[in-house]
């Protein structure tokens, strides 16, 4: 087996093992891509602040998110399609969470349903929500999630409609996937993804019985058009809070107006987001965004990162910056695509690692003290 040092090579091992359809899916911005890199070269070049002689020994990592004790400020972001980077993905992805003692967020438009990830966990987990035209269905989904003792639902703001993804239309994306005389010569070239594919989920799970589809094949493109609502107002986030009622996170806040209408909103926690650099291409990254949004409302809810992380100097940053925690969505699934379960617990050991000795060498012994002292300004 290769030995893995980062999550650099299991990004490399994902796409050797995954097709090329769904790796291009989840590595793949919208337009020219250039928030997609800006989300991560943004964040390489702030620059930490190394300290000396200073007793670090018996540093930790722990911290609470959402008043749950965990063993290091990150979730599992919400990622569309995980089933498909490797078998049953979000089942996988659930139990290394779990087992590592970090939340893990399942997908509206996951493989596996609610149901399928509520059989593996014992703990609660937390379900990503988008607003459709048909709230009915919205409704049925939340009482599901909340039937399911889920611990919080996000909300995702920034997907009302569907950025455009090159990849995604020059490959054809479906789900399954059709079968193409490319796509065929593709599976050919990864035989355990497909024998593994055979035995697990191939659909939407949350939406079976939903989707009106007589072959039962559908483009992401073709669902989001005829589904998401494109005239999602503070009035449906208030709605959604009304049936909700539980912890509620809202996932795409780029602006410190919208994060002040988070918190007028009632909201319990804001995700600092541009979507993976999938929506708005040209938008600043989410760690620019960051410390605004920060000074205009992180007194008043609990501001969480999301967007370029792959180290766990990234998570650092974000923290020393003023989030109280960190999504990780692409890191998560080129483990999954890599290894799968073990991948994914992998991926968690070295962001924890590489947190834990970067904290030691900029003289922070844990997570809640760092701050802007520990970055060079």
């Amino acid at each position: 087996m290769t030995v893995i040092t980062c999550v650099e090579d299991l990004r490399l091992l994902a796409k050797k093992r995954v097709p090329k359809a769904f790796y291009d899916y989840a590595d793949s911005g919208s337009y020219t891509e250039s928030t997609y890199r800006a989300n991560t070269d943004d964040l390489a070049a702030i620059k930490l602040r190394q300290r000396v002689a200073i007793n670090v020994e018996q540093r930790s990592t722990a911290t609470t998110m959402l008043g749950d004790q965990v063993s290091m400020p990150v979730a599992i972001a919400p990622t569309g399609l995980t089933g498909m980077q490797w078998a049953n993905g979000e089942m996988l992805g659930a139990i290394a969470a779990e087992k590592f003692g970090i939340p893990f967020t399942l997908s509206t438009m996951s493989i596996c349903s609610i149901e399928d990830v509520a059989s593996v966990t014992i703990k609660p987990f937390w379900f990503q929500l988008y607003v459709m035209r048909d709230r009915g269905f919205i409704r049925e989904l939340i009482q599901r999630a909340k039937a399911a003792k889920c611990s919080a639902l996000v909300l995702t703001l920034d997907l009302q409609i569907l950025g455009q993804r090159h990849k995604d239309i020059k490959n054809g994306m479906s789900v399954p996937p059709k079968l193409t005389l490319a796509n065929i010569l593709d599976l050919a070239t990864k035989p355990a993804w497909a024998l593994r594919a055979l035995s697990g989920r191939k659909t939407f799970g949350n939406l079976a019985g939903h989707v009106n589809n007589s072959k039962n094949i559908i483009t992401l493109s073709e669902w989001t058009a005829s589904q998401f609502d494109p005239s999602l107002s503070w009035d449906d986030v208030a709605w959604v809070k009304q049936e909700w009622g539980g912890p509620l996170i809202l996932k795409g806040i780029l602006d410190a107006d919208d994060a002040r209408l988070a918190v007028s909103a009632g909201a319990d926690s804001l995700v600092v987001s541009n979507h993976g650099g999938r929506q708005l291409d040209g938008a600043m990254s989410s760690i620019q965004a960051l410390p605004a949004i920060v000074d205009a409302v992180g007194s008043e809810i609990e501001v969480l990162f999301d967007g370029g992380i792959r180290t766990g100097q990234d998570v650092l940053k974000a923290l020393a910056l003023g989030a109280k925690g960190c999504m990780v969505g692409r890191a998560f699934l080129y483990a999954l695509g890599a290894m799968g379960e073990a991948g994914v617990t992998k991926m968690l050991e070295i962001l924890q690692k590489e947190l834990d000795v970067s904290m030691a060498l900029t003289g922070a012994k844990d997570v809640q003290s760092l701050g802007p002292h520990n970055l060079v300004r």
